[in-house]
């Protein structure tokens, strides 16, 4: 079965706390792992604290739409598929900027976080219109 027709049959509130839960591991591996082992990685601990903060208002976000938002869910959906895909953008940006700082551990761990966070932002925005 495809990935999408599965996604498409999980209940909206099931959507959000996989977004919510993501969004926790990524706040997680920023703020704690990473930052810890900046040197392996190479992003500068500023950034790394930054990129966690943006993905724990994430978390509480989708947390709070997994267990209040029951009407109108197809709106908060593509509020948080928009901000995802714009996180990517940005973290996509940082890379760039870091370029020379990053060693292929992180250039790793941030080119499979945008990958994920992506298809999870496109397969969000089109639950949302589905």
């Amino acid at each position: 079965m495809r990935l999408t027709s599965l996604f498409f049959k999980l209940k909206p509130s099931s959507v959000f706390l996989i977004d919510s839960l993501g969004a926790l591991l990524s706040a997680c591996m920023l703020g704690f792992v990473l930052v810890r082992f900046e040197a392996v990685f190479g992003m500068p601990v500023t950034v790394l604290y930054f990129l966690a903060s943006l993905a724990l208002i994430f978390f509480i976000y989708s947390l709070l739409c997994f267990l209040y938002v029951k009407a109108s869910w197809r709106n908060f959906l593509k509020g948080i598929a928009a901000v995802n895909l714009l996180y990517c953008c940005l973290t996509l940006c940082l890379v760039f900027i870091h370029w020379d700082d990053l060693s292929v551990w992180g250039l790793l761990y941030f080119g499979m976080e945008i990958v994920v966070v992506s298809v999870l932002a496109v397969l969000e925005w089109l639950k949302a219109f589905h």
